[in-house]
C-alpha cells in the first residue's frame, strides 16, 4: 500500500557549532504548511477515487495465492490464534457492567470484555483467511452478531457526549467515539475479507454489518458536524481526530455502496484531518507523548496510507516536511531499550507499532525510522514471535503487519539514538552524551503550558537517565478512571507539579490552564553541551509570589546534568521545596549528597547540592496502581529539598551525574 520515497532526512545531530534559539511564543507556521482540502478538494477526489468494487487494499480470503504465500511459521501462528476461539463464549456486556463508570468511576471491567470480543473476532477472521476451510465461520458469525447486538460500540467513559448524558446508551442517538469507530473498522474488514464465505452461513450477516455501520457511523459522520474530534466547531483536536477518521475512512471505502456519498465522506475526512494538522507545530512534536503517537501521528499515517491506496497513488503528501516530522518524532524521543520521554500521560516504557513505523519511514524515505522499527521488531522476537497471541482488536493494522512481516524481518535494524533534539513548537529538548549510544547521560526537559493534550502541571519538568537506566523520572499516569478526565483531574497526585521535578512555594503548585506557561526560552547545543533555559514563574498562580524562576538545565556531555535555579520572590514566603522523583533507592549519604542505587544495590547516580541552602528529605511512595507497576518498581522515592524562610532572591545549583564520576 505504500511506495518508497526519496526525501532528504533531517539530521538531529547537525546542530554542529552553537545553535541558539530564543522563543517568546509558539512557532509560526512555516512556508511548507499546506491544506489537504486545497490540494484534494471534493471534485479532485471524485476524479481519482477508485470505486468500491475495484479497490483491493489487501487480498480477500478467496484470493488464495497471497494467503498461501505467507511464510509457514506466520500461517501456523495465525491459525493457532484463531483456534483459541473455536467455540468461544462471547463475553456478556450487561447494563449494570456498563453503568459501573457512572456509578463508581470504574471503566476497566467493561472495557476488558469489550476489547476481548474484538480481539477474538480479529483472530478468527484472520485464521479463516489463512486456512480457508470454513471451520471458523460459525464463530465469526457469532462474533459479528454479538457486536451488532451491542447497544453502543463505544465505551462507557465516552457516552457522556450523547444528549442523554452519562449512564446507559441512547440507541436513538448514535454517537461516534474512538471505539465505536474501531468496531466499525473491524466489521468492515470482516465483511470485505470473509463476506462471501459468511453468505454461506447466512446472507443476512453481511447485510446486518452494512446496516449497522451505516446507522452508527456512516450517516452520523456524514450528516453531523458537532462531534468534537472532527474539529469543525473550533477548539484544538487531539488524537481522536485521526484515530476516528481512519476508521470512518475504512468503513466508507469498504461499505458505502453509493459512490457520491462515498466521495463526500472521503472529502469530509480530508477536511477534518486539516484540523489535526493545523494543531501541529512545524517540528511535528506530539504533546500527548510517545505513548499516544501510535494513535496520533501513526493514525494520521493510517489515513494517508488509505487515501494513497484508494486513489491509486494520486493522493500523496509524503514529501511534505510536516508529515515527515510527525513521523520522525517517535524515534527522536526514544531514550534506550524500551524507555521513551514520557511527558503528559504517556508511559515511560512501552513498545511501538513496528510494522506501521516501518511503513511510515518507507513512505517518507527515512532510513532511520525504518531501522528503528526493524530493531524493535527483532527485539520482540521477529517472525518467530510476531503473531503469537497478538491479534489486537483492529484488523487493518494487523493485515499490514502480516503481509509486511517478511520485508520487516529482513530490514537492517539500527537504533538512531539521536544526540540532540529540540522541538521548538512543543518546547521539548532531549540530549545524550553521543549519537548512536545509550551509554552515559541523557536528559530531556520541557517548557510548554498547562493546557496541553493529556496535560500534567509540569512546565519546566525534566528527566535524567544514565546508561539507559532511569534516574530522575516523570512517574506517568495511573489507570484511567472517571476522575482522570474530569474537573477533579488535578487532585490526582501524578498530575501535580509537586510530584514532578519542580518547585513548590509555600504549598502552592503550578495551575492548569493555557495561561500558565513557560516564557523566555533559550536553547543551545554543541559538542560539549546542550542547554535549555526558561522562566517557569508564569506556570504558578499569584499566590506563589514569584516574580521569576529562571531554570537552566545543562547536559555537560560526559560529566553531569547541572540544574540551576535562580528565583526572585515578590514577598517573603515560609518555605520553598524542590521535588525529584526517582525509581532508585535514595540515600542521603552526607550533607549535600544523595546516592541513588538500583534494586540490586548497584550505585548508579548521585545528586549534589549545597546543604547550606537546602535540606533534603526522602519520602518513599508505594506504587500500587497496575499501570504504574508495569513500568516502575513497587516503591519509588521522592526527594524533597527544602529551604525554610528563603531569601527573596537566590540561586541554587544541583548536579546529577554518575555515582562514580
Amino acid at each position: 500500500m505504500d511506495t518508497r520515497r526519496t526525501a532528504m532526512a533531517l539530521s538531529d545531530a547537525a546542530v554542529g557549532t552553537l545553535l541558539l534559539v530564543m522563543l517568546t511564543g509558539p512557532t509560526l507556521a512555516g512556508e511548507g504548511r499546506f491544506k489537504l482540502r486545497e490540494l484534494y478538494p471534493q471534485e479532485r477526489i471524485e476524479q481519482v477515487l477508485v470505486s468500491r468494487d475495484r479497490w483491493r487494499p489487501w487480498p480477500k480470503c478467496s484470493e488464495r495465492r497471497a494467503w498461501e504465500s505467507l511464510p509457514e511459521e506466520v500461517r501456523k501462528d495465525l491459525i493457532a490464534g484463531g483456534q483459541e476461539y473455536l467455540g468461544y463464549q462471547w463475553p456478556s456486556l450487561p447494563a449494570t457492567l456498563f453503568l459501573e463508570f457512572a456509578r463508581n468511576g470504574n471503566r476497566s471491567r467493561y472495557e476488558r470484555e469489550h476489547f476481548a470480543r474484538r480481539s477474538a473476532l480479529t483472530a478468527l477472521v484472520i485464521a479463516e483467511c489463512v486456512e480457508d476451510q470454513g471451520r471458523f465461520l460459525d464463530d465469526i458469525a457469532n462474533g459479528v452478531w454479538a457486536l451488532c447486538e451491542e447497544s453502543f460500540w463505544g465505551v462507557p467513559a465516552h457516552i457522556g457526549a450523547q444528549k442523554a448524558g452519562s449512564g446507559l446508551p441512547d440507541c436513538e442517538e448514535p454517537i461516534v467515539d474512538l471505539f465505536a469507530a474501531e468496531s466499525s473498522e473491524s466489521l468492515a474488514w470482516t465483511s470485505y475479507l470473509v463476506g462471501e464465505q459468511l453468505d454461506k452461513v447466512s446472507p443476512l450477516i453481511r447485510r446486518r454489518i452494512a446496516s449497522e455501520i451505516d446507522r452508527r457511523i456512516l450517516t452520523p459522520c456524514l450528516e453531523r458536524d458537532d462531534f468534537g474530534w472532527m474539529g469543525f466547531r473550533g477548539g484544538r483536536v487531539n488524537n481522536w481526530n485521526p484515530w476516528c477518521n481512519s476508521n470512518w475512512l475504512v468503513s466508507a471505502l469498504l461499505i458505502e455502496p453509493n459512490e457520491p456519498r462515498r466521495v463526500a465522506a472521503v472529502a469530509k475526512i480530508v477536511r477534518s484531518l486539516d484540523c489535526f494538522l493545523d494543531a501541529y507545530e512545524d517540528d511535528g512534536g506530539c504533546d500527548e507523548g510517545p505513548g499516544y503517537w501510535s494513535r496520533a501521528g501513526a493514525s494520521l499515517y493510517d489515513c494517508l496510507d488509505l487515501l494513497h491506496s484508494a486513489s491509486g497513488g494520486a493522493i500523496d503528501v509524503y514529501e511534505k516536511p510536516l508529515i515527515q516530522q510527525i513521523g520522525r518524532y517517535i524515534y527522536r524521543v526514544h531514550i534506550a531499550d524500551r524507555y521513551f520521554v514520557n511527558f503528559a500521560d504517556a508511559s515511560a516504557r512501552g513498545g511501538i507499532p513496528e510494522s506501521l513505523v516501518y511503513r511510515y519511514g518507507k513512505s517518507i524515505g527515512d532510513d532511520k525510522m525504518m531501522g528503528f522499527a526493524a530493531h524493535f521488531f527483532g527485539e520482540s522476537g521477529g517472525m518467530a514471535q510476531a503473531f503469537k497471541d497478538k491479534p489486537g482488536y483492529g484488523i487493518g493494522r494487523y493485515l499490514a503487519a502480516i503481509f509486511g512481516a517478511a520485508e520487516l524481518d529482513g530490514a537492517e535494524a539500527k537504533l538512531p539514538l539521536v544526540r540532540d533534539v529540540w522541538m521548538d513548537g512543543i518546547q521539548v529538548m532531549a540530549a545524550r552524551d553521543r549519537e548512536g549510544s545509550a551509554e552515559g547521560l541523557y536528559v530531556a526537559a520541557k517548557g510548554g503550558h498547562n493546557a496541553e493534550s493529556h496535560n500534567h502541571n509540569d512546565v519546566g519538568n525534566f528527566i535524567v537517565y544514565i546508561d539507559g537506566k532511569p534516574v530522575i523520572i516523570d512517574i506517568g499516569v495511573e489507570t484511567y478512571s472517571r476522575k482522570t478526565f474530569s474537573a477533579q483531574r488535578y487532585e490526582i497526585w501524578t498530575m501535580q507539579s509537586a510530584y514532578h521535578s519542580l518547585p513548590t512555594i509555600d504549598g502552592v503548585m503550578q495551575s492548569p490552564g493555557r495561561q500558565f506557561a513557560a516564557r523566555n526560552l533559550g536553547y543551545r547545543s554543541d559538542d560539549a553541551m546542550a542547554q535549555l533555559t526558561l522562566d517557569i514563574a508564569g506556570a504558578y498562580p499569584e499566590q506563589a509570589h514569584l516574580e521569576s524562576w529562571a531554570r537552566t538545565i545543562t547536559l555537560n556531555r560526559g560529566r553531569d546534568v547541572t540544574v540551576t535555579e535562580a528565583y526572585t520572590l515578590t514577598e517573603p514566603v515560609g518555605q520553598i521545596t524542590l521535588s525529584l522523583m526517582t525509581p532508585c533507592r535514595a540515600e542521603a549519604r552526607r550533607p549535600g549528597q544523595i546516592v541513588l542505587a538500583t534494586s540490586n544495590e548497584d550505585e548508579l547516580a548521585q545528586v549534589l547540592y549545597d546543604p547550606t541552602q537546602l535540606a533534603a528529605t526522602i519520602e518513599v511512595i508505594d506504587v500500587e496502581d497496575g499501570r504504574l507497576r508495569a513500568v516502575w518498581p513497587e516503591k519509588i522515592a521522592r526527594i524533597v529539598m527544602k529551604a525554610d524562610k528563603p531569601p527573596l532572591k537566590d540561586t541554587w545549583t544541583l548536579k546529577i551525574g554518575p555515582a562514580k564520576p
